[in-house]
């Protein structure tokens, strides 16, 4: 390095948002002669989440994804639907994978520091850590402004959390090639609330409770439900819970993208590289990182394209019927995924779909709710 804790770029982070970021910088040659710092209190090992997402092609993801699936199902009281993604794949990686992927290109690169340290603050170009103070001439930050703590309130804002629990079964109780995108058989009160399941084996699956709403549920109600959903639904009582996990995702139209300045951007959730309407973000984590190193190479802002699209404005539609009618969840994502077309729906996430494509997945809802919070978006 050319100055004692100086580098061309530092990223605050090594979350996915991070860590795809940093991959792409070393498998970039306009990079090489850049130097790259990485800031993160952890040490990243714990397999602390699993992503899911859906691809048409394969990728470098698929050596991490632990399973696939090609068909899954949507399930209410009234009926199961069985979907065929083709062409798509719903795949699964398992954090623990992905950091151990990360850590073993990101030791090998010569112009990479990764340093254990929780972040402080930034101010301008310079990043305070625990121990030292480090300057960088641009600034890549995941941490979530205080002023969306402190302002969410005025914007349509709901949390997306969940826990889950890795069974194992004795005996086969699984079709490890079809996964349960949706089940809305058991529900938390009136609210948007479901059971998500991943069969990995014939024995083995990740079982998940699921809300989108605005109240977190004390951590026995999970249990409760979980425990339910398996004893009632999957008619399981012999199994063993392997692992764990739990976690929460912010939905909001807060603007994020507000918070960019001159020498720092935000990145992951704190970037608006959460699609609020889904909490999706691996793959927006991986194509939004592919766009800031294009920016940067051309000389333009790096957040230039990034989460300012009018898919944020759908978003914003969504959360505002969610946030006044949670109940109505169920109803929504029975017209989303029961649609003849599924694939529409995912090219409707994905940000890939054509703005009369938009339409026909915005028609389908046909709710005056939608129509009202269409109206109230665009008087805003």
């Amino acid at each position: 390095m050319t100055k004692p804790f100086s580098y061309d770029f530092a990223i605050v982070g090594a979350g996915a948002a991070g860590l795809q970021l940093t991959l792409k910088m070393i498998n970039d040659d306009f990079f090489n002669e850049k130097s790259i710092l990485l800031l993160d209190k952890d040490e990243k090992s714990a397999n602390d989440r699993t992503w899911c997402f859906w691809e048409k092609e394969e990728s470098i993801w698929d050596q991490l994804a632990i399973q696939k699936w090609k068909t899954g199902l949507f399930i209410n009281d009234k009926k199961t639907i069985s979907f065929d993604l083709a062409p798509y794949q719903y795949k699964m990686v398992r954090s623990a994978d992905f950091y151990a992927y990360a850590k073993a290109i990101i030791e090998k690169a010569k112009n990479v520091d990764w340093v254990k340290s929780e972040v402080s603050d930034i101010k301008e170009q310079e990043i305070l850590g625990e121990e030292k103070t480090y300057h960088s001439h641009h600034i890549f930050d995941s941490r979530i402004p205080e002023a969306f703590h402190e302002k969410k309130s005025s914007y349509h804002s709901l949390i997306q959390h969940f826990k889950g629990w890795f069974i194992e079964t004795e005996s086969p109780a699984f079709d490890p090639e079809v996964f349960t995108m949706m089940d809305y058989r058991l529900k938390w009160k009136e609210s948007t609330s479901f059971t998500y399941v991943l069969p990995l084996s014939p024995t083995s699956a990740l079982v998940e409770f699921t809300l989108f709403n605005d109240q977190l549920l004390p951590d026995d109600e999970y249990d409760h439900y979980l425990k339910k959903y398996i004893d009632t639904y999957l008619s399981l009582k012999n199994y063993t819970i392997k692992e764990v996990e739990q976690g929460l995702i912010p939905m909001s139209n807060y603007p994020f993208h507000k918070h960019h300045s001159t020498y720092t951007t935000k990145i992951g959730t704190a970037g608006g590289w959460v699609r609020p309407s889904s909490g999706y973000s691996f793959k927006n984590a991986d194509r939004y990182s592919s766009m800031v190193i294009e920016n940067i190479k051309k000389g333009h802002r790096p957040e230039k394209g990034i989460a300012t699209s009018r898919f944020r404005t759908y978003d914003s539609i969504f959360l505002n019927v969610l946030a006044s009618r949670n109940d109505l969840g169920e109803d929504i994502f029975t017209k989303l995924y029961t649609k003849p077309e599924i694939q529409s729906v995912f090219r409707f996430l994905d940000e890939e779909s054509s703005f009369s494509e938009d339409l026909k997945v915005m028609f389908s809802l046909n709710r005056p709710q939608f129509w009202k919070a269409f109206l109230d978006t665009f008087r805003s």
